[in-house]
């Protein structure tokens, strides 16, 4: 039987995953990322778990059809309800609503915050999922973006402050190569840099900027496309009441805020590096 294949944006997160962990795959639907991980010997043993009877019925299967029912175990459980600390050095949690990896994460800090790194992708309310992520004291280490049919899938690697130490700034992207000295100088003084660079790096992600990622330039050009024709209807319909004017408002600060990051960028690639990390 050939190997399975990956979409995309599955293969991006599974090229996350540190060599030789254990991985627990929350809501790991039919198991073509915890099969995946096993046949490329990128994990020795993997846990995967869904809420849904029917996908995880469908994984099984899938596993005892390659003969891998010894390197992978399928399980039954809603987030990490059914998991015990020490299963696992690696969480993976992609696919599924930003709300609903919070409460996943959030309301088992215990077992969360023992893994070593957590894979993440959260399919919507990204923006919100990072700023969660920051005021509950996680550190993304590593970030990637990836357009797959039209749509971009942001992802990021994750691990608990804790396992740090101290924070240091100097490994962080929103500080390295004084990306908050290049806002500064763009915004000249209008606002607070600090407040603003991390309101950018929580929306499109530190790393990712920091990269100058191609991927996210795409997305940063559409993203810029969009709120021009919103804004540009709302000026037909001649702003005649307050709920259009507060959303033209709205949009016109969204719209400012991609130029600024779009600008980040620009400086970046007029530099000709990308701060010690790698380009897409």
């Amino acid at each position: 039987m050939r190997p399975v294949v990956l979409s995309g944006r599955l293969q991006a997160v599974a090229s996350m995953v540190s060599q030789g962990s254990l991985v627990c795959d929350v809501g790991c639907d039919h198991g073509y990322v915890s099969i995946y991980l096993v046949e490329h010997r990128i994990s020795p043993h993997v846990l995967a778990m869904d809420v849904r009877k029917g996908p995880l019925a469908a994984a099984s299967l899938h596993v005892a059809e390659r003969g891998l029912g010894i390197w992978i175990e399928t399980r039954l459980s809603d987030g990490l309800h059914n998991y015990s600390i020490g299963e696992a050095d690696s969480l993976i949690c992609a696919g599924m609503g930003g709300r609903l990896m919070m409460r996943i994460l959030g309301e088992e800090r215990q077992k969360t915050e023992s893994f070593r790194e957590l894979i993440l992708q959260p399919q919507s309310e990204v923006e919100q999922f990072r700023t969660w992520l920051r005021e509950q004291s996680y550190w993304i280490t590593m970030e990637q973006i990836v357009e797959e049919e039209g749509k971009f899938y942001p992802m990021m690697r994750v691990e608990p402050r804790g396992r740090q130490g101290d924070c240091d700034r100097r490994k962080d992207p929103v500080w390295v190569g004084d990306l908050h000295v290049m806002l500064a100088q763009i915004l000249q003084d209008e606002t607070d840099e600090s407040e603003m660079l991390w309101k950018l790096c929580d929306r499109y992600g530190g790393y990712l900027l920091a990269q100058r990622n191609c991927t996210l330039q795409a997305y940063l050009e559409r993203e810029e496309r969009v709120y021009g024709e919103i804004l540009q209807r709302l000026q037909e319909q001649e702003l005649s009441t307050d709920k259009n004017r507060r959303r033209y408002s709205e949009v016109e600060a969204l719209l400012r805020e991609n130029k600024i990051a779009q600008e980040i960028a620009g400086r970046l690639r007029e530099r000709g590096g990308s701060y010690g990390y790698d380009q897409d």
